[in-house]
Order: structure tokens, then sequence, then C-alpha cells
């Protein structure tokens, strides 16, 4: 059964926007924490950020912070990725991923791997120079 349904992916230019969409099941509406992750090919995946359900918090990795923006809607079963100012080396797959059993990302100022119980099945997004 899908879980997470991802969307927004794409090809622009440096320096444009783009805005990714994760759509939650009842399934997996219940998260304490929801997030994207990152892999562009030959590359370690990496975490991009996440928000907390409880709180709202939000993290982001250095490399993004300032340009993009997690966000979730009113119901909480959507969450968004707003990505400005993209750049070449923000090309990756980028997975939405949800944290069933705590706010680990915003408790611990990171994103591992493990902690995360649900994956998208990830969107493309290339950025050319």
């Amino acid at each position: 059964q899908v879980q997470l349904v991802e969307s927004g992916g794409g090809s622009v230019h440096s320096g444009g926007s783009l805005r990714l969409s994760c759509a939650a099941s009842e399934f997996t509406r219940d998260y304490y924490a929801i997030g994207w992750f990152r892999q562009a090919p030959g590359k370690q995946r990496e975490g991009v950020g996440c928000i907390s359900n409880k709180d709202g918090r939000t993290w982001y990795t250095d490399s993004v912070k300032g340009r993009f923006t997690i966000s979730t809607n009113n119901t909480k079963d959507t969450v968004y990725l707003q990505m400005n100012n993209l750049k070449p080396e923000d090309t990756a797959v980028y997975y939405c991923v949800t944290d069933s059993r705590y706010y680990f990302c915003t408790e611990y100022d990171r994103m591992e791997a493990v902690w995360y119980d649900h994956w998208g099945q990830g969107t493309q997004v290339t950025v050319s120079s």
C-alpha cells in the first residue's frame, strides 16, 4: 500500500525554485516528525530537513539553510519542501520520510536514516548550470 506519495520534482536552471509535496496516507499520518532525505548518484544519502508534528520546529542541514523551507498543511497530511535559489549541487533524488516513534530530528539536530520507518518512492530534482 502506498503510504507516502511525492510530487513536484523536475528540472530547473540554477537559481530557480521548486516545491516538493508529500501526501501521507491515513496509516502514516500520525507521525512524530516528517522530513526529506536526498541522494545523488555515487554520493551518500543525507538528511535535508525535518519538521516536528509536536510543535512545528524545524531543522535543516547547513547547506540548505536560508534556501529551503519545510512546512505542513493545516491537517498535517501533506508536507512541503520549498526550494529556492537552487544550485547544481542540489541535484538528487529526494525522499519523503516519516518518524513514527519520536521527534528525533529536532531533538538531536540531525537526521539518521535508521530513525525513519516510512520512505516515499523518491522524486528527481535536477538543477542545471
